[in-house]
Parts: C-alpha cells; structure tokens; sequence
C-alpha cells in the first residue's frame, strides 16, 4: 500500500477531511481541498496524488489487486450488459473505449472519475495503488493492460519486447 493510501486510511472516517479531499474533483472548489491535502503530505501542485485523494475521498472501498480495467469489467457484469450478436458494444464497453482514447490530464482525469462514481454506485471497489501508477505512466502500454484485462479474462498482454 501506497504511503498516500495509507494517510487516506486514517482519514477514511473523518467526514470533514473527505468532504474537503473531494473539492480537488471540482475546479473552482480545488482551494477548499489544499488543506486537508497539506495535512496528508501531498503538494497542492501534485496533481495525480491529489486527484487520487479526491477519488479516495468519493468511493474509499479499496481493492488488493486489478486495474481499472478489471473494474469496468465488473461494472459492465453488475449491469448485467450482454454482448448481442449484432456487433454493438455495450454502453460500459463504449465509456470504456472513451476512456482509453484519452489524452494525459483534465480530460483523462474526468473520465476516470465517471468510471469511479459507476462503481462506487455498484458496490465495486477500486484498486488506488495501481491507478495511482498507471495514471503516473499513462501511455499505450497502460491502455494495452486495461483493455486486455477488460476483454481478455484471465491472461494479461504480451508485448513485442517481451518476446
């Protein structure tokens, strides 16, 4: 566990801190979350840490293992969405796809956080420690391992180099 997930575990009960964390998801509420990230230890001009808090503070059920790609996956199962014969994508599988054609920063970061309230509103937790790394990285490998794990169950992406 990452040092910020384990201040965030501390925090996890305070009402007020996480109602503060939760203003770095807003742009013209973020001054209202730069005390409470004093308090963690995270510089108010680290955006990945800060944004991960914000996340934190609006869905803290954490998960050991997976990446975002695992949790699409589960949001798209308790939605119950079946694939048809006629070649649609579900709509979980669109957002996702959404999701990966996404540039580094504000863009990424706001469709990430609408994947995060879908799964807070389906009970599914959230890995934060290897998002915080995949959002650190974020690049074609990261969005190779999210999608293999999204539509491949079970087998993780083999890459040129690798072999």
């Amino acid at each position: 566990m990452s040092w910020l997930l384990e201040r965030l575990q501390k925090y996890k009960d305070d009402r007020g801190m996480m109602a503060n964390l939760r203003c770095v998801l807003v742009k013209n509420k973020r001054h209202r979350a730069w005390p409470a990230l004093n308090r963690l230890g995270v510089a108010i001009d680290d955006e990945i840490h800060a944004f991960i808090a914000g996340l934190f503070a609006s869905h803290p059920e954490t998960a050991g293992t997976g990446n975002l790609g695992n949790t699409c996956k589960s949001i798209e199962q308790q939605r119950n969405e079946k694939r048809n014969d006629d070649n649609k994508l579900t709509p979980t599988e669109r957002r996702f796809q959404y999701l990966l054609a996404a540039e580094r920063g504000e863009e990424l970061y706001q469709r990430v956080l609408r994947m995060i309230i879908m799964a807070k509103a389906h009970g599914i937790s959230v890995n934060y420690d290897q998002l915080e790394t995949d959002l650190k990285f974020w690049g074609d490998r990261i969005k190779t391992e999210w999608a293999a794990t999204f539509w491949t169950s079970g087998s993780a992406p083999v890459y040129e180099e690798d072999i």
